[in-house]
């Protein structure tokens, strides 16, 4: 009546093997998903093929940021994403470091001063927009929001990300 069948055992052995690596699998996955990458991707470009001057911001939610003229990346608890840029030719900010001022001329006109009263011309903000292009992107801090504004000064469009 106690025999234990031979059957039986395996079935409480397979059982036990599935649970053990049902419980490795789910305690692998991520707590949190990856962050939104598609969606700061989608706010510059709707601002940046905006024919008028436009702002707009973004959350994110994540701890680490790469933006470049192509493409954000977003690194966070939940992994890593990335997403194209289709707007043509962005503006991002570069990293802010110690000894750079933080005010510089386009983070003031990202902040939403006119860029003809921080620029003497449209040519001088020109080559602002095209030194700030010009720098290495590297992974930085993210922020809490990213700002997206598209500036008109004389016949230059610039559309800045920071």
């Amino acid at each position: 009546m106690f025999e234990t069948h031979l059957d039986a055992t395996y079935a409480w052995l397979g059982i036990a093997l599935v649970s053990v690596a049902t419980a490795g699998v789910a305690a692998a996955l991520p707590a949190t998903p990856p962050p939104d990458a598609s969606g700061v991707a989608h706010t510059i470009d709707s601002v940046a093929n905006s024919e008028y001057p436009a702002t707009a911001e973004h959350g994110i939610a994540a701890g680490r940021i790469r933006l470049t003229e192509r493409s954000v990346s977003l690194n966070g608890g939940g992994g890593t994403a990335q997403a194209s840029i289709r707007a043509p030719r962005i503006t991002p900010l570069p990293a802010e470091r110690a000894g750079v001022s933080r005010d510089s001329g386009l983070r003031r006109v990202l902040a939403g001063v006119p860029p003809d009263a921080v620029f003497d011309d449209p040519e001088d903000f020109a080559a602002a927009a095209e030194r700030a292009r010009s720098t290495d992107h590297q992974w930085r801090p993210a922020p809490e929001r990213l700002t997206v504004r598209r500036v008109h000064y004389g016949g230059v469009h610039v559309t800045l990300v920071g």
